[in-house]
């Protein structure tokens, strides 16, 4: 009866805990689209933000930022997270931009940063051409050609043609709705955190 009793509190606790961390992808797509209402001009300058929960001018930004400032919305702060876990990993991160060491003000805005640290923690999915393999909530990630990535994330609006799922992102237009998913080449896809 003991043992029954604890396996019951143990599995009640787990329930819990799970449920706490456990993002609800409609609640992540309703954030994620509201960002799209507000105004915000393009800008990859490099900024001086406080940690954690720093965040570039509420009106500047670039495609990370949509990613951060949609998860921040859920209490998820990618700033921090992606800091600390290339802070004690910093030789599985790419070695791009020639740093030695991590620099929290930028390190979570750029893309293949975000790729590692999705993949590092198991939100990784399979990379395909069809559509309704991409979930509203799933984090996509392109190149643009030559070493320009990019990244959105998918919602659940459909293109006109209602083939595709739009993108929420921001390529040098504000934070957009778009029909984007396969207008250049997929390098990445993820679901992170959403339940």
């Amino acid at each position: 009866m003991m043992r029954t009793l604890i396996l019951v509190i143990f599995i009640f606790k787990i329930t819990i805990a799970f449920n706490q961390t456990a993002i609800e992808s409609e609640q992540f797509v309703d954030c994620t689209i509201d960002l799209t209402n507000d105004k915000v001009t393009y800008d990859p300058s490099y900024y001086s933000i406080s940690y954690p929960n720093g965040d570039v001018p509420a009106n500047k930004g670039v495609c990370t930022d949509v990613i951060i400032r949609a998860y921040r919305k859920v209490g998820v702060d990618l700033q921090k997270a992606v800091h600390l876990d290339m802070k004690q990993n910093f030789a599985d991160y790419p070695k791009i931009w020639g740093l030695k060491s991590t620099d929290k003000n930028i390190d979570h805005r750029r893309v293949p940063n975000l790729m590692t640290f999705f993949k590092r923690h198991n939100a990784e999915k399979a990379i395909s051409k069809n559509a309704a393999d991409y979930l509203p909530g799933d984090i996509v990630c392109w190149n643009l050609g030559g070493a320009i990535t990019h990244i959105g994330i998918v919602i659940n609006q459909k293109s006109t043609d209602g083939l595709r799922p739009l993108i929420v992102h921001n390529i040098a237009a504000g934070q957009v709705i778009e029909d984007f998913l396969f207008k250049y080449k997929i390098i990445g896809h993820y679901r992170y955190g959403l339940n």
